[in-house]
């Protein structure tokens, strides 16, 4: 099992970037999935979170407003829009997601490799 992201970039502030994410291999069953970031020097932070069903999304202060996290169960994916970026939102960008796999009896948090975000001011 894996996650894999795509989407990341540099961007003038203000742009927009979309981040992408997709989970793939023996997958039994997909709870939460969300996004962290880490900038440089800095602890690794919360983003955004989406609930099993997408109904329930929760976002950093710092973010709330300007980026939007959405998935696609039928494709296992989870998708970071993000708009109005700050040179602030520069990081690396990680996407999680609390899976099953085919060949074990519980869940775990899995991550995908990273994608790096930069915004210029």
């Amino acid at each position: 099992v894996q996650l894999v992201e795509s989407g990341g970039g540099l961007v003038q502030a203000g742009g927009s970037l979309r981040l992408s994410c997709a989970a793939s291999g023996s997958i039994f069953s997909i709870n939460g999935m969300g996004w962290y970031r880490q900038a440089s020097g800095k602890q690794r932070e919360l983003v955004a979170t989406i609930s099993s069903g997408g109904g329930s999304t929760n976002y950093a202060y710092s973010v709330e407003g300007r980026f939007t996290i959405s998935r696609d169960n039928a494709k296992n994916t989870v998708v970071l829009q993000m708009n109005s970026l700050k040179p602030e939102d520069t990081a690396v960008y990680y996407c999680y997601a609390n899976m099953r796999s085919g060949g074990s009896l519980g869940y775990r948090n899995y991550w995908g490799q990273g994608t790096q975000v930069t915004v210029s001011s």
